[in-house]
């Protein structure tokens, strides 16, 4: 299996990026490309995400449930439609990475592990003439891109201000 990894240092104890991070929902509010979420439950274990995405002429919407959690360390997820993958996000208590003027700092991490080959072109509505691999292709370095959005505009929104953000990507392959 692939692997995503992306991380960040936050300059907030761990409880609070934790319970920002249940709070899925508002996720939509960062992704230019993520257009909806919707859920049933509390983001405990058992949760069940739809999570609607857009780009070009395609729109897709990821099924995801939220498998186990350990508070205010890690929420662990899995895609339930279409694509064989799973991750969870880790949040860790780092304070000697705080600057002086930041009381306490912590590490939080996104991984995705994928079978690259899982994704079904049968279950999305491609427009005729358009392969699974092309749109892949072109998804691949967007990915990046969005992370970084994203990140950096939930770290301003955890901290109350907008501020650069060191973002780490490791894969396996290096593809994206």
């Amino acid at each position: 299996m692939d692997h995503v990894e992306v991380s960040t240092v936050v300059y907030l104890p761990p409880a609070e990026v934790y319970d920002f991070l249940l709070d899925f929902p508002r996720y939509a509010d960062y992704s230019k490309h993520l257009q909806e979420v919707r859920h049933d439950g509390d983001g405990s274990p058992g949760t069940n995400y739809y999570i609607t995405f857009a780009w070009w002429k395609l729109s897709y919407t990821a099924h995801s449930k939220v498998t186990d959690v350990d508070p205010p360390a890690r929420i662990d997820w899995q895609i339930t439609k279409d694509i064989d993958a799973k991750g969870y996000w880790g949040i860790d208590h780092v304070p000697d990475e705080a600057p002086p003027n930041e009381p306490t700092a912590c590490r939080v991490r996104l991984f995705v592990q994928f079978h690259p080959d899982s994704a079904d072109s049968d279950s999305i509505d491609l427009p005729r003439f358009v392969s699974l691999d092309w749109v892949i292709e072109k998804v691949k370095p967007m990915i990046r891109n969005e992370a970084e959005r994203v990140v950096e505009r939930i770290v301003a929104d955890l901290e109350g201000r907008r501020r650069p953000v060191d973002l780490e990507i490791h894969t396996t392959p290096e593809t994206v």
